[in-house]
Parts: C-alpha cells; structure tokens; sequence
C-alpha cells in the first residue's frame, strides 16, 4: 500500500465517519482509530459548567437546570467521605474472584453486623486456583460487604468496611 492510496483511505473514512478500521493486505496491517476529539472537547464543557454555576447563584431563573445538576454532585460526594473517616476499609491484596464462604452453599465467613477480631478470615480470593484466605487486620464491626461472591476483583479494591472497636 502506497502514500497515495493510504491517504485515500484515511480521507474515505473521515469522509463516511468511521471511528476505527482496520485492514490486512498480505504482510501489510493498517489500524486507523480516530475519534479522540469528541472526549477532550466533551470534558472541558463539563468543567466549565461545573465552575460556572457554582458561583452564580442569583441568577436561577435562566439557569436553574445547571445549577441542580452540579449542586447535586457535591451533595452525593460530601456524605460519602464522612463515613469513611469512621470506617476501616478492607483492601483485596490480590486481584482474583471473591469467595464470601469456604465452600458453596456454605454460610458466609462474615456478614454486616458481625463482630471481627484481628486475624480472622473474612473471605476468600481465588488467585490462578488459589485460595487466598483474607484476614481482617483490624477489631470491630463489619458495616458493609462492598463485593458480590463470585465477582472478580482487583488489586486494593475495597472489600469490607469495618467500624473499627475503640
């Protein structure tokens, strides 16, 4: 494939709109992907309405649509942190699948309302068939399983969330 017909190619595709293509002729592969564009000029829209209406906050009649989309972002993210400061979470040391019991249909190691002492199995992560036994490092209460059984998971992905015993 030469210069010419290559530009031909990618003028084709601007032309019909293809993000992405791809051809193999013999020994020769082309991959064209575009459609960068679109994002980074999406992106900068976002961050200018989330600036720009934070500030104006007289004039809510022309845009009141604005203002309650990014008002209700903070809102949703304020409440998060707060509990968190409380709570002592469990990161998966491993990325592998979440294993809530030793076994199926067995009882789960741990449940939201149990109480933890260090050292003890809270689940399994199987790893490349191993089973991984994870232990909580802290005493206190489990608040929250955060993981389904059976979901694959990953490296310090949160686990538990624990209220740790004072």
């Amino acid at each position: 494939m030469n210069q010419k017909e290559l530009k031909e190619l990618i003028e084709f595709l601007i032309e019909k709109d293809i993000a992405e293509f791809e051809l193999e002729r013999g020994d020769v592969k082309v991959r064209i992907k575009r459609g960068a564009e679109s994002p980074s000029t999406s992106a900068p829209d976002t961050r200018y309405f989330a600036v720009h209406s934070a500030p104006p906050a007289a004039p809510e009649l022309g845009s009141s649509p604005a203002a309650s989309t990014p008002t209700a972002a903070p809102v949703a993210k304020e409440p998060a942190p707060a509990p968190e400061e409380a709570l002592h979470m469990v990161h998966s040391p491993i990325v592998g699948t979440y294993y809530e019991s030793p076994s199926p249909g067995s009882p789960p190691f741990v449940k939201p309302g149990d109480v933890v002492e260090v050292g003890q199995v809270l689940c399994i992560v199987e790893a490349m068939k191993l089973m991984n036994e994870i232990e909580s490092d802290v005493a206190g209460e489990i608040v929250k399983k955060l993981i389904a059984n059976g979901q694959p998971i990953e490296y310090g992905q949160d686990l538990f969330a624990i209220r740790p015993r004072k």
